[in-house]
Parts: C-alpha cells; structure tokens; sequence
C-alpha cells in the first residue's frame, strides 16, 4: 500500500493518516468509496509556481513571437514584458489578483486568451507536449516535468489505495495541464478541471479561440467542482487565496473533511513566500485548516535526479 515516506512525522501526517483512517473505519464517520472525493490545486500544490507559474513561460514565448511577428503588438503588454523576458511582471499579475486586484491581470488575459487562438485541441496539445520536452525551470535546473512536489504525489497515491478519486482544480490552463497530469500525478485528463477559452466546432476539429469559457479560480472553482463531480469532496489541497472557496467547500461538508494549505517556506530547497496566500493562511488559523510546512515536513521535495 502507497505510503508517505517523504512526509516527516509530524502534525500535517498525522493528519492525513487519522483523517484516512476515520473514514475508511466502520462507524459514524465511514464515507463509501464512491463518495471518497479528493481536489487538488496544482500551481504552488502539486509542482512549482516561482518564480513565475509554468504556464506563463509557456506563454511567454508564444507572445514573444507573436510580438515579433507584428510590430504593434510590441509596443503594449503583456507583449513589451514578453519581449524583455520580464517574467517579474507576469508574476506580479498574479500575485496581485490573489490580492485583489485584477488591473494587471485584465491586460495579461486578453493577450492569453488570444495567443492560440485558430488551433485544434490537438495541435494545441502537440505545442504543449513539445514544451514539456525541452523545457526547464530557471532557476532549478531541472525540467518542468520533474518540478512535481514528491510528498504531494505521494499523497494522491496514498489517498488513491484508500479508495479515492483525485481531480485537479486549478486556476491554470485546462488544456495546458491535460497533456502533462497523467505521467506527473497518474491523474487522467477527463479529471483535470481548469481555466479554459471557448472552443467552436468547425470541419469535424474543435478549434481553439480567444473568448474566454472559465477563470477557474476564487468562488468559481467550488462551484465547477460540484459541475464535474457532482459530489462535494471530502478532501481539498490549495496553496493560495485562490483556493480559499475551494477550502471552504469541503470544510463545510456535513460529515468528516479535511482542507489543507501547503505552506512554501523552504528557502533552501524550493522558495519562501506568502505573497497572495496571507488571507488564506489567516483563515486556515481561524478554521482548523491544516498546514503543510515544506521546510519542517517534508523530507524531500522534488524527486531524485533520473526518478
């Protein structure tokens, strides 16, 4: 059975395994299978989000080129940043919408939502795939690939032997994570719920355009969740303001659930920060959430050269 050998004892552990074990007990808190529901994030929750997320380097090159090739694009953003490499500036745009302000992030979605616009699903795939192929981290010096957290993967197999069905739910790209979430996390594409644009149906190939379908983040990940599952989950894993509804949704569950917020505080092996995490954290003190400490908890984070 799949253990957590990279999870210190610890409170996070002991946790997991007491919250598994109710559940999985005869009595007043079993839960069926069938109802053995668990969510994850994945930017910051299952790999890296520093020092900028990985779909945004995906991203950035496409709009490198697209500035490039169209010399008025180059003179506004996200284009300029994308030009310069100024990965900063991307980042900052996150950082500030798990803060509460958008403004930045309206300039950053238009030109996401239109970058692969015109391309089928598969062919979208195809330039995913080719990333992940060649792709490293910047400052890790590993590939993407290899970027996924070894004690959170642990967990999905831990929770997996115990009878339960993990899903994503992520504020990143539906279609970006789809491809990649199998061979990182053996989760299955039709498991992955994310930000999406809208497709239209033309020739026998849906086509990918630029209006966008679902931010999944914030209030709309509970409420897409429930959409896929039609369950409320019985576990959730998020890392950032952004999941706090996610987190609220199964604390609320009328039975046994189990929220928990990873906590990046590892500036040896991976990054320290809260920017964007403050009132979650907040709300994990004042609603029982668990936190996970990188630095304190886990015996590794990444997985060994050539794993």
């Amino acid at each position: 059975m799949a253990g957590l050998v990279s999870w210190r004892d610890g409170p996070t552990k002991s946790a997991i395994v007491d919250f598994v074990g109710r559940i999985t007990t005869k009595g007043p808190d079993y839960v069926a299978p069938e109802a053995r529901i668990a969510v994850f994030d994945n930017d910051g929750t299952l790999w890296v989000e520093k020092p900028a997320l990985v779909q945004l380097d995906f991203l950035v090159r496409r709009l490198a080129e697209q500035s490039a090739a169209d010399a008025s694009l180059g003179r506004r953003q996200p284009y300029i940043a994308a030009a310069s490499g100024d990965l900063a500036w991307f980042a900052d745009a996150v950082t500030q919408h798990y803060d509460g302000d958008d403004s930045r992030l309206e300039i950053l979605a238009e030109g996401i939502y239109s970058a692969y616009q015109g391309l089928t699903v598969e062919q979208h795939a195809e330039q995913v795939q080719a990333f992940f192929a060649d792709a490293t981290h910047p400052t890790l010096d590993r590939a993407y690939t290899s970027c996924g957290y070894t004690p959170m993967v642990e967990l999905l197999r831990y929770l997996e032997a115990h009878g339960f069905t993990n899903y994503i739910a992520s504020g990143g790209g539906r279609d970006f994570m789809r491809p990649v979430t199998a061979q990182m996390y053996g989760i299955p594409p039709e498991r992955v719920i994310g930000s999406s644009v809208g497709l239209d149906f033309t020739g026998g190939q849906l086509v990918t355009t630029s209006r966008p379908e679902f931010v999944n983040d914030g209030p709309v990940k509970a409420v897409r969740i429930w959409g896929r599952t039609g369950r409320r989950p019985i576990f959730a894993a998020g890392n950032s303001n952004g999941d706090i509804e996610m987190l609220q949704f199964i604390a609320a569950s009328p039975g046994v659930s189990m929220s928990m917020l990873v906590l990046h505080n590892d500036t040896e092996r991976e990054f320290a920060y809260t920017e964007g995490a403050e009132r979650a954290l907040d709300l994990a003190a004042e609603s029982g959430w668990v936190v996970a400490s990188m630095r304190d908890e886990w015996v590794s984070v990444f997985p060994a050269p050539g794993a």
